[in-house]
């Protein structure tokens, strides 16, 4: 089947996606020089654990509040065949990444730990084209070659000290188990993504603060302890529910891109608030990566392609990609969810690989 298509659905995604991803970026960008400031007072895998349960019990409030506001637009929820790949991102996202980011920062300066967290946008855009066989073009591949050259001058110019950078060394290992993390959540980004963020701060928040507390770790006051929920909430639960919505719409190698943006969000903190000086190598990492974020943030991808029949269930409108019928028990009102089934369809529009764009070039 044939169908001529408007850009009007695909810009709106497109939109959409964007939005989210560059939410989800501002939210965890400032995240991490406010979780610096907490270092002194809580051990760092503590510290990990309580921002992901700050996350997932926030979520779950959040949650509870959305079933009781009546009209409200309702998400597929989690099935048994996502289990393997919610559990993989859980554990290297949830467990690996934010230990290995505390103890990155306890030894590298917030600033300089903000732009090496664009290493995330990199590694997560290489393992979905090597490993998950998600298409990006020669813009991406550019811009993910700035963002690496400006994590190395951040690592090694600038650095009196003679040895190996085993802060920096961490942070770069955290940000290679999120973009495993992100692109497993990928294969669940169609489910409700407050559910997937809340399932993923319980689960991590457990296991790390359980870890911690088995090693020795002492809770903080109670005044540290509020603010770390809090900081856990928006940067950490927030962050998350938006950076899996942005995955629906834009796939895992772009919503990296998009979410590079974050490093600059905590640069800016630490530098104008934590009073953190600026370097020679912090500045040409800055451009550097800057000029790679721009890269990915004016790519355009449109051609003739085909979608193969398929089913599955997400909050969706009836557009060009959604005419199908309704069974009597299919609510009502747009947006909604529902499962149903997509035919044979050929089209040419701009896109990118969202849950329905995923074919091969």
């Amino acid at each position: 089947m044939r169908a001529s298509v408007s850009t009007d659905s695909s810009r709106a995604s497109r939109r959409v996606g964007v939005g989210c991803a560059l939410g989800a970026a501002a939210l965890f960008g400032g995240s991490t020089p406010l979780a610096k400031r907490l270092l002194p007072t809580v051990e760092p895998m503590l510290l990990a654990g309580l921002l992901y349960l700050g996350s997932g019990l926030g979520l779950a409030v959040w949650r509870q509040l959305g079933r009781r506001k009546a009209g409200s637009p309702s998400e597929a929820r989690l099935n048994r065949s996502d289990t393997p790949w919610l559990a993989g991102a859980i554990l290297c996202g949830g467990v690996v990444g934010p230990v290995l980011l505390m103890v990155g920062l306890a030894r590298t300066p917030a600033s300089a730990a903000s732009l090496l967290l664009n290493l995330e946008g990199v590694f997560t855009a290489l393992l979905a084209w090597f490993v998950f066989k998600e298409n990006f073009d020669h813009r991406i591949a550019l811009g993910m070659a700035f963002i690496t050259a400006g994590a190395a001058a951040l690592s090694w110019l600038g650095r009196p000290e003679v040895g190996v950078p085993w802060g920096a060394l961490a942070i770069a290992g955290a940000c290679f188990a999120w973009a495993a993390d992100n692109n497993l959540t990928r294969n669940v980004s169609a489910a409700d993504p407050v559910q997937i963020a809340m399932l993923k701060g319980l689960c991590a928040g457990t296991v790390n603060t359980g870890l911690a507390l088995t090693f020795g770790a002492k809770f903080p006051p109670v005044g540290a302890l509020a603010a770390i929920g809090l900081v856990g909430f928006f940067g950490y639960g927030v962050s998350l529910a938006l950076f899996v919505l942005a995955l629906r719409h834009l796939g895992s190698a772009r919503t990296g891109a998009y979410f590079a943006l974050a490093p600059f969000v905590g640069s800016v903190i630490s530098v104008l608030f934590l009073r953190e000086p600026l370097t020679a190598g912090f500045l040409i990492a800055g451009l550097l990566m800057a000029a790679g974020v721009w890269l990915h943030l004016t790519e355009h991808h449109e051609h003739e392609h085909h979608h193969e029949p398929m089913e599955h269930e997400h909050t969706h409108t009836h557009d060009e990609h959604h005419q199908h019928l309704h069974g009597v028990n299919d609510k009502p009102g747009e947006p909604h969810s529902h499962p149903h089934r997509h035919e044979v369809l050929g089209h040419s529009h701009p896109h990118f690989p969202d849950i329905h764009h995923r074919h091969g070039h």
